[in-house]
């Protein structure tokens, strides 16, 4: 059974040519890069190329890129590199619908004192702009916003809202994981202090990331043991995938017209047939800006894991809006802060395309889930009281 493959924003293949490039580097090229000889010191140069294969997708600068394991790592270390730098400043200023990565640690912070100010959404997921600019205090010492959200795709206004809190003299960060690649980036001509990727959104393999960090912002290194990375971040380099991440990004910006036209649709024929032929269903973040790949729909009084593991039955990959906790199925913190209604939030399921699908494979899932939908319907017990059973 072929695997149809709908869930990029989780993760994504590693391309073809980008295996090709770091293959190297994992046999023949193997030298330690901060090594004086000749066979580490080539290996220094491609991490020389890498960086600014990384930088050029950005609009930044080759020495502003600090490779990381991850997007977590990198979000992680902009926020506490803000508050050990930030002059006992205690106020982090960040949205209700972040990343873990994010959202996570400030509940953590929160315990050491810190205060946390969760800027709301409204339905469609559009950050608030006024309270957002109410919440810029003297004592803010960091605001983190993610650029695109990873469920919905909703992009954030995050070059507005840096020059806001530049303006105040308070650093911005962006966790701008699911938006490299898809929507244009430069951060030459931008407020924004720092900016998180992850390679693995971006058909680079997992445990490599990116933290940008402008040059002349004050920081602190989150990861200490060694002088990599100018010092900013200790441990021997990932070579093999430092390279996969270069010609990664290379092929996004080289791809990013395709995102946004052959894949958006894609996204676009999927998201207008299931609506069409599905009654009492939305989409989630569908009156806003969004990522072109990205769609999240919801089908009221049904539970989503229940339509991921029917789908899976024909090979069909994509995540719900829901998640297990303490053995119940509860809607994710993304939508609850957008107010969709309990039984519409339970049944979401987000589909999230890359240039590798096809419109076969689009067809292919229109065809099998409308079935899906009105078989679980049967079976639902809230679908019955409301008298809708077609």
């Amino acid at each position: 059974m072929k695997t149809i493959y709908m869930d990029n924003n989780a993760t994504t293949q590693v391309a073809t040519e980008v295996l090709e490039a770091m293959l190297p580097f994992l046999t023949d090229r193997y030298g330690n890069p901060s090594s004086a000889y000749l066979f580490g010191g080539q290996v220094a140069r491609n991490i020389r190329d890498a960086r600014e294969q990384t930088a050029a997708i950005l609009g930044a600068f080759p020495e502003e890129i600090i490779f990381t394991s991850c997007g977590s790592e990198s979000d992680n270390t902009a926020i506490m590199s803000a508050l050990n730098t930030g002059k006992d400043k205690m106020h982090i200023v960040t949205s209700r619908v972040e990343h873990p990565a994010v959202k996570v640690l400030c509940n953590e912070l929160t315990k050491q004192g810190y205060r946390v100010t969760e800027i709301p959404v409204d339905k469609e997921g559009r950050l608030d702009m006024d309270r957002y600019k109410e919440s810029l205090t003297p004592d803010t010492a960091i605001v983190s916003l993610m650029w695109a959200n990873n469920e919905t795709g909703v992009i954030f206004p995050v070059e507005r809202a840096a020059q806001m809190a530049r303006d105040r003299g308070i650093l911005f960060h962006t966790d701008a994981v699911q938006a490299v690649g898809k929507i244009p980036i430069d951060l030459q001509n931008s407020a924004i202090d720092m900016l998180s990727i992850s390679g693995h959104k971006l058909h680079a393999p997992k445990g490599i990331g990116v933290l940008y960090v402008r040059k002349g912002t004050k920081f602190s290194p989150f990861l200490i043991g060694g002088h990599q990375e100018r010092g900013r971040r200790g441990g021997t380099e990932n070579t093999a995938s430092i390279i996969a991440l270069g010609k990664a990004c290379e092929l996004a910006a080289n791809r990013m017209e395709e995102e946004n036209t052959k894949v958006k649709a894609l996204r676009d024929k999927l998201e207008r047939e299931l609506l069409r032929q599905i009654p009492n269903s939305r989409v989630n973040g569908g009156g806003s800006e969004r990522l072109p790949n990205t769609t999240n729909i919801s089908f009221e009084s049904i539970e989503g894991e229940s339509i991921l593991l029917l789908m899976d039955e024909f090979g069909i990959c994509a995540s719900s809006g829901s998640a297990c906790t303490s053995g119940s199925l509860q809607p994710s913190h993304v939508l609850r802060a957008m107010g969709v209604p309990f039984t519409m939030a339970h049944g979401s399921v987000r589909f999230s395309l890359s240039v590798y699908n096809t419109e076969d494979e689009v067809d292919f899932v229109i065809d099998k889930i409308p079935p899906i939908i009105a078989r679980l319907r049967e079976l639902s017990p809230f679908w019955r009281q409301e008298g809708q059973v077609c």
